[in-house]
């Protein structure tokens, strides 16, 4: 041995892999097949049921120092982690607006794990199935081949990223060195009453305040009112104040309403605004061509942010912005650092990156998953679905006016029904119906205030869901509503 090579470290053979490669393929069937079960009997199982104390307790352990067998980690999984999940795969979650995932999807997300991909950025194949997903959903929405657009957690951080790209736009890039005061502008944004949480959240983080965004009232149809938006437009210039967003909503998380997007689009054009829709889930409504006129005017929106594991089906996550200037979105993001150069070929081509135009530089391959879904099902069968679950939703209205001790508190428009038990302090009782039914296992609504009341909210959105799934819902909701009012009523004699 030479003199320089004896002072080389010793440096273990040690890998991460299996020695016994058949051992862990034989589990790994065996997983694959137990998920395959639990799929195939989901209505043989409780939509939810309450944790018990032994299973929350296998997950106070301390920090495992030596190795444990991939079976036994996955006993513990079957045993204290599948059964209590909240349940959103199975055909009566009805409880908030959760897609329900496919076995396509499933074997997809595998597949991006294994592969293991970083679509931060260079040149790969998984950076073009995200660019190609971009494209499509340019075609499906009416803009331009040249829009950009970006896988992300959900849509609350799409809608961020929407503010971020508009600020810039009102602001130039300027913003990005010196801030939002350095500009001398107070910026206003404009939401419905109606909008989700995360829009305020997101002019918090973009640096505006959450005073800066005007919740505007919503009419009788849970629309965001277009005379009294263009008031408060108007009030505000005469105020001083710079308006400069418009989030309409396309799917509200409340009663599922649409803004009227034509109208937005309109006062977007006049007032020189940017025009952002937040279609977390109603978006892909445009897959349903029965519903898509229902959103006339999406085409005109600046920017779109949605969800591919809403009404897509895809398992979570898989959140999505689209936007119609790819170069304001890339001066937005774009940021030169050494680590990070382009060159015209080698790995470190294929520039611009999606690391441009998003805060991500580290980013997994949700578009795998979407891809996957889309290629397999197809548009059409995927618009189906979506009308299906409206088709649901009309028919548990019906249910509904038809039964005299429950009534309907909010329209329906697409696939949300918010009701409720008739009788004295119905927002107690409303409550406790609702934890009934998803303490029985049978169906799990959510709820939520409508004009002031509390309303049992039934969001049907998964795939598997069936009349016999309303059904299910509609006699659990009764069932309990008069146990629980009689109960009531007797405590109170």
């Amino acid at each position: 041995m030479s003199g320089a090579n004896k002072n080389l470290p010793i440096v273990s053979a040690e890998t991460l892999d299996p020695e016994d490669w058949h051992d862990v393929r034989r589990q790994g069937h065996r997983m694959l097949d137990d998920m395959f079960d639990f799929l195939e009997h989901l209505r043989e199982r409780p939509v939810w049921q309450p944790i018990p104390p032994t299973a929350r307790d296998a997950f106070q352990q301390p920090l495992p120092q030596t190795a444990h067998s991939l079976e036994s980690v996955h006993a513990t999984f079957i045993r204290d982690i599948l059964p209590y999940a909240i349940g959103n795969a199975h055909p009566g979650f009805m409880g908030w607006v959760h897609g329900g995932g496919t076995p396509v999807g499933m074997l997809a997300d595998m597949l991006s794990a294994g592969l293991n991909a970083n679509l931060g950025g260079r040149d790969q194949i998984p950076v073009e199935v995200e660019r190609q997903v971009t494209r499509w959903m340019s075609e499906l929405f009416g803009f331009p081949e040249s829009a950009s657009g970006l896988f992300v957690t959900g849509t609350s951080m799409a809608n961020l990223i929407a503010v971020w790209v508009a600020r810039t736009a009102a602001l130039g890039t300027e913003v990005r060195a010196a801030g939002v005061a350095a500009g001398g502008k107070q910026l206003t944004a404009y939401a419905s009453a109606g909008a989700h949480s995360c829009i305020a959240q997101a002019m918090d983080l973009a640096g505006f305040g959450r005073e800066a965004l005007r919740v505007v009232p919503m009419n009788d149809r849970f629309q965001l009112d277009i005379a009294k938006l263009e008031s408060v437009i108007a009030e505000d210039r005469q105020r001083g104040f710079t308006p400069f967003f418009i989030a309409a909503t396309a799917g509200s998380v409340d009663a599922g309403a649409i803004d009227d997007l034509a109208a937005l689009a309109e006062i977007a054009a006049r007032e020189a605004l940017w025009f952002h829709i937040d279609g977390a889930y109603g978006a892909l409504a445009m897959l349903a061509p029965e519903i898509a006129p229902r959103l006339k005017g999406i085409e005109r929106a600046d920017s779109i942010a949605f969800d591919f594991h809403k009404w897509g089906q895809v398992p979570y996550d898989a959140g999505f912005i689209l936007i119609k200037d790819s170069a304001m979105h890339y001066a937005t993001f774009a940021s030169p650092a050494a680590y990070l150069q382009r060159v015209a070929s080698g790995m470190a081509a294929g520039s611009p990156w999606p690391c441009d135009f998003g805060p991500d530089l580290s980013r997994g391959f949700r578009a795998l998953k979407a891809w996957f879904t889309i290629q397999v099902y197809g548009a059409e069968k995927l618009g189906a679905i979506i009308a299906k679950t409206c088709g649901l939703a009309q028919y548990l209205r019906q249910r509904i006016e038809a039964e005299p001790v429950l009534e309907l508190l909010a329209p329906v428009s697409l696939n949300i029904v918010c009701f409720g038990y008739r009788g004295a302090d119905t927002d107690t009782l409303n409550a406790a119906i609702a934890v009934a039914v998803q303490n029985s296992g049978i169906a799990a609504p959510s709820t939520t205030t409508i004009h002031g009341r509390l309303a049992i909210r039934a969001a049907i959105v998964n795939h598997r869901t069936q009349i016999r799934d309303i059904d299910n819902l509609f006699e659990a909701v009764v069932r309990f509503g008069r146990l629980l009012n009689q109960q009531r009523n007797e405590h109170e004699r």
